[in-house]
């Protein structure tokens, strides 16, 4: 077998009794490295060690790892100003986030003779947060819904990076606030 030694320096090919044998002589392991190779590539490693790392590895990979998720807002074609702030705001909120957003308009009754009504609506919000997202899917019919979907601009990853700094931030701020409060001396009463 071909041996790799702790540093990765190359042994040379040595027989399996020489391998086990070099093994104990540092105290490590004997794992395979690569079994099809040939002849087969086998180095002396911490396997605890070398599990560990890779497992923390593995555990930072999924960390940094971003899931698309698509949130979705209902509206109806016949909204108040007020409530069309408030829906507004909430995908406002999910495209900072990172997420996609699905605009739903329903219609119903004689609403549906009226798809335009709809159409305008979309558009108006696509508009009104063009700075955040942008339309992935335009206005479509489907039955007695009208679907938009927005994506935004940032991607998961990088919104998520942003919410953990403003939150560093906002902590460090935090800590400031005491140690300033816990320094400060309740004042001395003046003499008269």
């Amino acid at each position: 077998m071909r041996l790799v030694g702790p540093s990765g320096e190359q042994v040379g090919i040595v027989p399996l009794a020489k391998a086990l044998e070099l093994a104990q002589e540092y105290d490590l392991d004997l794992v395979e490295v690569a079994a099809n190779a040939r002849p087969p590539v086998c180095k002396l490693m911490d396997y605890g060690k070398f599990k560990y790392e890779s497992a923390m590895k593995a555990r930072e990979a999924r960390k940094n790892q971003a899931h698309t998720v698509i949130k979705e807002m209902k509206l109806r074609p016949k909204i108040d100003p007020h409530d069309y702030d408030t829906k507004k705001g909430h995908v406002v909120r999910f495209l900072k986030q990172g997420d996609k957003v699905k605009i739903t308009i329903m219609f119903r009754g004689r609403e549906q003779s009226r798809p335009e009504l709809g159409y305008r609506l979309l558009q108006r919000l696509a508009e009104d947060v063009q700075d955040l997202g942008f339309v992935e899917s335009n206005p479509k019919q489907d039955g007695r819904n009208m679907i938009m979907v927005l994506g935004p601009h940032k991607k998961k990853t990088e919104a998520m990076a942003e919410a953990r700094e403003a939150q560093a931030a906002r902590k460090a701020e935090r800590q400031g606030d005491r140690s300033a409060q816990a320094g400060a001396s309740p004042e001395e009463p003046a003499e008269a």
